[in-house]
């Protein structure tokens, strides 16, 4: 593979919302008659069942997304692509980010999850997988085990997107429009093998993965990447952490690659969230030489009212023997998004984006122009349908 990781938890599909009984109160007038009228046995309020949702069918959950924007790039490029970004790549025209269809049965005790998609998403995430050309419309395809006797403890088999990262694949799980610097260039989108999640306690739950490689359904070579997760989860934080290493040259298992993420969330009220996400990556060659890769981003999100949210996020990322992006640089960028929730199943997202880099990386004009900076603001409308918003 040409580049880090880079071709994800998340966007498998997307964001989740939960959806007391009174005792009645005698009215002063009907003090009095208590006095001498024995008093009925008051029935409790019986709270109305939920309505089923349409979008749940025999115990397995259906989802459909539909994502599409348009983005003005201010350096004009005449090749018509945003520098750095990677699904909303198409620079000032519209077009269609992601269209995904999926289905979900919980395991109790077997369960499983399918995600088909279609649109410049799909072919970015599979862009260095050796698989057969119809294989990138599967973003996941796994199935999972839980038996009551494995106390909390599930095994996922097949396809699933990766554990690292603070963003995922699917734009309406995330705060921003356009993913991070650390999302595009730093690490995996997805794994083909075995998952398995161990909860320890009630803070703390750890995970060992056994997959293929980086973005591979069909493996660059006969070596096999190991993940080691481990998660702490407070009432008002959680931290994330997630390990991978394994031999990721083309057609050799000389020379491993590794990654660690971090992920720190904070939640200090019901309107606010905050998100530091770290990402240090090495690759060692078949030969002499070694590149590495780091980066640290901060976002918040901060709610308005009901219908109103802004998201800044800031990050810098260090790719200094050019292993990831192809140039030997340091980027910072700076993004301010506003989403207006439309109606229950559509949001509207307007984002302005700034990116710095020390080298002439950007197109801009003609294709023989560059320059070290790039301005957009981006449009973007997503769609979706499911029994959770």
């Amino acid at each position: 593979m040409n580049r880090i990781w880079r071709y994800a938890c998340i966007l498998a599909a997307s964001g989740a919302a939960v959806l007391g009984q009174e005792t009645s109160t005698p009215a002063p007038a009907a003090q009095e008659a208590a006095q001498t009228t024995p008093p009925a046995a008051a029935a409790p309020d019986t709270p109305a069942p939920p309505v089923p949702s349409p979008w749940t069918q025999k115990g397995i959950d259906f989802y459909l997304l539909g994502d599409v924007y348009y983005t003005l790039n201010f350096n004009h490029p005449d090749s018509g692509v945003n520098g750095l970004y990677n699904f909303d790549v198409h620079a000032n025209q519209a077009h269609l980010n992601f269209a995904k269809f999926s289905m979900e049965h919980s395991p109790g005790p077997v369960g499983f999850r399918l995600d088909v998609g279609y649109g410049n998403t799909v072919d970015l995430i599979s862009a260095t997988d050796r698989a057969p050309d119809g294989m990138k419309y599967i973003e996941q395809a796994y199935i999972d085990f839980k038996p009551k006797s494995w106390h909390g403890v599930q095994l996922d088999i097949g396809k699933f997107v990766t554990s690292a990262g603070a963003e995922v694949i699917e734009t309406n799980t995330n705060w921003n429009y356009s993913r991070s610097l650390l999302f595009a260039w730093a690490i995996p989108y997805y794994h083909l093998g075995l998952r398995a999640t161990i909860p320890v306690n009630k803070t703390f739950s750890t995970g060992v993965q056994l997959v293929n490689g980086w973005n591979n359904v069909k493996d660059n070579n006969s070596g096999k990447t190991v993940g080691i997760v481990g998660n702490f989860t407070w009432k008002k934080a959680s931290w994330a952490n997630t390990y991978y290493t394994g031999p990721e040259n083309n057609d050799t298992n000389t020379g491993f690659r590794q990654l660690y993420d971090t992920v720190v969330l904070l939640n200090p009220n019901d309107k606010t969230a905050i998100y530091i996400n770290g990402d240090y990556a090495t690759n060692k060659y078949p030969g002499p030489g070694r590149a590495k890769l780091y980066g640290i981003a901060v976002a918040a999100r901060y709610q308005l009212t009901k219908r109103f949210a802004i998201a800044p996020r800031a990050e810098i990322l260090d790719d200094a023997d050019g292993f990831s992006t192809g140039v030997k640089q340091t980027i910072k960028e700076i993004t301010m998004t506003g989403e207006m929730k439309i109606a229950d199943y559509l949001l509207g997202r307007l984002e302005f984006r700034r990116d710095n880099s020390d080298q002439p990386f950007f197109d801009r004009g003609a294709q023989t122009a560059v320059a070290r900076a790039q301005t957009t603001i981006q449009v973007g409308l997503i769609a979706f349908f499911g029994p959770k918003k």
